[in-house]
């Protein structure tokens, strides 16, 4: 039995990373990243015309050639998404000797991180993930939570961290502010006639 994953949320804005492949199964990835505000570099000797224009635009970097195994020197995060299973192993066993972090697309065991569903309103992302044992259940519960969120829980979560803030700076650490806050996370407990930090104003 393996343990299980680590789920964390990273930081990816400038931050570097290889995409070996330039298919549509690259593009989808691509578009995660870049989602992210991920500093990128793209190595193919064959590109999908949509990669092309974002590399014309600037938003990539993009090098038309086959991959070569300097190519992952000074990047974080490597993904290869190459229709050549024998290549993204070959990009899978470079990373792993350099010490990097690893994902070969739709190939669950050499990964060392996996791209999960996300469900996103605004600050709030809930991201799913069966370890690659079926996508297509990560994406049905993806449908499923985001039918369930209410359409304005992105700007509700906005008024939510402004009162968190107040509380913050008016309330001394204990367990009245603890209480308060568990309050006002309750969406019923944030309508503007009833909400509990009206006392603090």
């Amino acid at each position: 039995m393996t343990s299980p994953l680590l789920p964390v949320f990273f930081k990816m804005q400038g931050r570097p990373c290889l995409l070996v492949g330039a298919g549509k199964v690259a593009l989808e990835k691509l578009n995660v990243l870049l989602d992210c505000g991920a500093s990128i570099r793209v190595v193919a000797p064959v590109v999908l015309p949509e990669i092309e224009q974002l590399a014309d635009a600037g938003r990539i970097t993009l090098i038309k050639r086959d991959y070569l195994s300097s190519d992952i020197d000074n990047f974080t995060f490597i993904i290869a998404a190459t229709s050549d299973a024998g290549l993204n192993h070959l990009v899978y066993a470079d990373a792993l000797a350099r010490g990097r972090l690893v994902n070969v697309v739709d190939d669950p065991d050499y990964c060392d991180f996996y791209f999960g569903s996300i469900v996103r309103r605004g600050a709030l992302q809930v991201a799913i993930s069966t370890t690659g044992k079926s996508p297509a259940f990560a994406q049905q519960l993806k449908q499923e939570i985001d039918a369930a969120l209410p359409a304005d829980t992105a700007s509700w979560l906005e008024q939510l961290g402004e009162l968190r803030r107040h509380v913050n700076q008016t309330i001394a650490p204990g367990p009245a502010r603890v209480s308060l806050l568990r309050e006002l996370a309750r969406r019923e407990a944030c309508d503007p006639s009833t909400c509990p930090c009206r006392a603090l104003a």
